[in-house]
């Protein structure tokens, strides 16, 4: 496919280890792209050069140990013509905020900066958040990518270390987009690279990194997990799982649109909110339910919550996807809500969870 980053290309990601990282290395390789893997430590790296053998001298690690220094990234964007910038904190035990902020933020700012050495780099694409565009509002609202999420920075500016996680996290989210962008207008005369970002929401989907237990989940799809296939929904109530949701997207969608993103030359300079739609966990359980035989035999207690309790959810919090699907293209088709659980659930039966 022509496009301003064709296949053939050499790619760096960043984080290759990580959730989203390793599909996104996955789909790459599996276009024709060559990709390079910054990893924290040599040991770090060792799985995925078994995970992605069969491409030899396709696939390279190189370990990058702290993201937010200056010059971090200076060796590893030698010789790439295109980054995907996957590697920031997502969790939901920082103390203070600054644990998630100052990872966000100056590795951003690492990568962008060690980017503008370059002259082969066409196009650099960040995984930012829809944690980044959404307010809590007290009426429903559709998101798109023209709102920003300036109430978390203010609860984080106000209640510092007090503030709620879900503030710290997407304040972290908001202030590393945010500080992108900035980056990017400052350097306009001295960089040969365009900027794409891209906003998902939660990202479940069936895992392909090096983990060995279901506590060493991400936070999404360890939420995932504990809602859908244990027994006690995670200790949630009927009510968290029947009215508390979001929106969604397989993360094998988000790994396409990463690499659509560097085909595409309207993609340039655009801000992409990647979703498949709204959720409660009650419809996920439903559908986990429904599937037959089922994916997960050893499982005969999966939860049940109560069922069709999601149909009546009016969300708060909805997302206009259609500005993706318009500049990605055809190729962008969303995993069903059907596919994504069937697929993960069977990945776990595999891995004797």
């Amino acid at each position: 496919m022509p496009g301003i980053v064709p296949p053939g290309s050499k790619v760096l990601v960043t984080g290759a280890n990580g959730y989203i990282a390793a599909w996104v290395v996955r789909t790459l390789l599996e276009k024709g792209y060559a990709v390079r893997g910054t990893v924290r430590s040599e040991a770090k790296g060792e799985p995925l050069k078994k995970i992605f053998g069969d491409y030899k001298e396709k696939f390279e690690t190189v370990v990058v140990e702290d993201i937010t220094k200056d010059g971090a990234f200076d060796g590893a964007v030698k010789g790439v013509d295109a980054i995907e910038h996957t590697a920031s904190p997502f969790h939901f035990k920082a103390d203070d905020p600054q644990e998630l902020i100052g990872p966000a933020v100056n590795g951003t700012r690492s990568i962008l900066k060690s980017a503008l050495s370059q002259s082969s780099i066409k196009r650099i694409v960040v995984t930012s958040s829809t944690a980044a565009l959404i307010s809590v509002l007290p009426e429903p609202k559709v998101f798109n990518e023209l709102d920003w999420n300036e109430q978390a920075i203010e609860e984080v500016k106000q209640q510092g270390k007090k503030a709620t996680q879900a503030a710290k996290y997407r304040a972290s989210k908001t202030m590393a987009e945010k500080a992108a962008w900035e980056f990017y207008r400052a350097s306009e005369t001295n960089r040969s690279w365009d900027l794409v970002v891209l906003n998902p929401p939660f990202v479940f989907g069936p895992i392909i990194h090096d983990i060995s237990t279901p506590s060493a989940l991400g936070t999404s799809a360890g939420d995932w997990y504990n809602s859908v296939v244990r027994p006690d929904m995670g200790g949630k109530t009927i009510e968290a799982i029947t009215t508390v949701g979001g929106g969604w997207v397989d993360v094998r969608d988000i790994a396409l649109a990463h690499v659509l993103a560097l085909q595409k030359q309207e993609a340039g300079g655009e801000r992409l909110l990647i979703s498949k739609g709204e959720f409660v966990y009650q419809d996920f359980i439903d559908t986990a339910n429904a599937l037959s035989p089922s994916p997960i035999p050893s499982h005969t207690d999966l939860p049940k919550g109560k069922p069709g309790a999601g149909k009546d959810f009016v969300p708060k919090i909805v997302y206009d996807a259609s500005k993706a699907s318009k500049i990605l293209g055809p190729e962008l088709v969303y995993h069903t809500m059907e596919e994504t659980t069937r697929d993960t659930l069977e990945d776990f039966e595999k891995r004797g969870w």
